[in-house]
């Protein structure tokens, strides 16, 4: 899956990028009304300050002017910029209004935007094609010979839910594979078992695009989604994992899916789902809870996967932590645990825990503990073990209040925070499986 020397070589003289990248999935249906280019520009800008390459743009039919307008923006937003930023179309299959993709359409679409100079573009035997993948639409597989045949593209798409016997049918015809595996099935920790055997079934020749998600919760009854996936140590333990398993790209899902409770960029209420005629107001469990700081240690996790394991210099101690604001079993819910379409239907609460979540990234780890205070509770120690990130968990179980944090060296205090109140029930008595994220300092939310 590593690019010979020589294609690297050729890849670097017709200006791609052969070293690795990191992308995050970008929903365009969710900004189709009222999302400007100043918008846009801002949202590129915190991505590229979190060490993100690009955007995955989500697009999904119909290709109406609404679509069209907001792609506009966003590649006229990455060329103003002139940062080298990238953008690349995901297809999506599932999610549009009128059903898949029309192979004319993708065709029209790629005519347009491929040359563009903010297109990513990645080497087949030295030749710039623009990279493209999909969301599903491994039914539609036989496609992609005609449309390549009018306009070629480097083909990465994920047909996870067509199965490997799909992706062996057309090997000729794709560059890599994107596997939407990346949450873990019932009460378990995600491993790196479903991306080693994808990257199996592709070879050694196909470039392999890892999935790295945090978390996994939606309540969305008139869209059929009520479901969980246990997020809790997620974040932290699938860029360890990314480690492991050295892909030759990595996209985060998502930057702005809020229904799905998985965005690291900042909260846009438009597009958070508000249909309460159709049962699909997800603003509860969204509004107050923003996910930035899930970025703040970006820099370096992507850091250190580019530079094939070697960390860079810890210039700042940082701190972010992640949990529920309410017991588990708080509440009221009709949301299952795994999707049971297509898994064992579970209670959710055997799924997630009632733990608080934080990772220190540490410079010095001589004498150095993170401690964890809820409310007035007995504070806890975490002995921090190495340079770098240093990830701990702590049961909140019968513990309710204000959560502090602190990283302490030689019995001194050098950074500490305040996280949210942890409450005996919701407020408005539906059960919030949601995560509320902080972290000191504001470097990477508050820019």
């Amino acid at each position: 899956m590593k690019l010979s020397s020589i294609f690297a070589a050729l890849a670097a003289l017709t200006g791609e990028a052969a070293a690795k990248a990191v992308f995050a999935h970008f929903m365009v249906g969710n900004v189709l009304s009222s999302y400007s280019i100043d918008k846009w520009t801002s949202d590129i800008k915190l991505a590229q300050a979190s060490g993100i390459d690009g955007f995955v743009l989500n697009v999904g039919t119909p290709l109406n002017e609404a679509m069209r307008t907001q792609v506009a923006a966003a590649f006229i937003s990455a060329n103003n910029l002139a940062s080298e930023f990238k953008l690349f179309f995901s297809f999506d299959y599932e999610g549009g209004q009128n059903g898949p993709w029309p192979a004319a359409d993708i065709v029209s679409l790629m005519k347009e935007y491929g040359p563009n100079y903010a297109y990513q573009k990645a080497s087949r035997n030295g030749v710039s094609l623009p990279f493209v993948s999909t969301f599903e639409g491994g039914n539609h597989a036989s496609d992609w010979s005609g449309i390549k045949s009018q306009v070629d593209v480097y083909l990465v798409p994920d047909w996870t839910g067509s199965g490997a016997d799909v992706v062996r049918s057309y090997l000729n015809t794709i560059d890599g594979f994107f596997s939407w595996d990346m949450w873990p099935v019932g009460a378990s920790d995600m491993s790196t078992t479903p991306d080693t055997t994808w990257q199996g079934v592709i070879g050694d020749n196909k470039d392999y695009m890892m999935g790295v998600s945090p978390w996994f919760f939606t309540d969305l009854k008139g869209y059929g989604k009520q479901r969980l996936w246990r997020g809790d140590d997620l974040w932290a333990d699938r860029w360890e994992q990314v480690q492991q398993v050295n892909p030759e790209y990595v996209e985060i899902v998502t930057w702005n899916d809020y229904g799905e409770s998985h965005y690291i960029g900042p909260i846009w209420e438009p597009a958070i789902p508000q249909d309460v005629a159709a049962e699909a107001d997800a603003r509860w469990y969204i509004e107050g809870y923003s996910h930035q700081h899930w970025r703040d240690l970006l820099p370096y996790y992507i850091a250190r996967y580019k530079n094939n394991g070697v960390a860079p210099a810890i210039t700042q101690e940082k701190l972010t932590w992640w949990y529920r604001l309410a017991p588990k079993a708080a509440g009221t819910t009709s949301v299952t645990g795994n999707n049971c379409a297509y898994q064992t239907c579970m209670d959710p609460n055997d799924i997630v825990q009632d733990e608080i979540f934080f990772t220190a990234l540490i410079r010095d780890p001589a004498n150095t503990n993170v401690v964890v205070q809820v409310g007035d509770n007995t504070p806890v120690s975490h002995p921090a073990t190495k340079v770098g990130p240093n990830h701990f968990s702590q049961p909140f179980n019968g513990q309710f209040g204000n959560v502090t944090f602190s990283i302490v060296r030689n019995g001194q205090g050098v950074l500490s925070g305040t996280g949210y109140a942890i409450q005996t029930s919701p407020p408005n008595g539906k059960r919030n499986y949601n995560a509320y994220v902080g972290g000191v300092p504001n470097t990477y939310a508050d820019l």
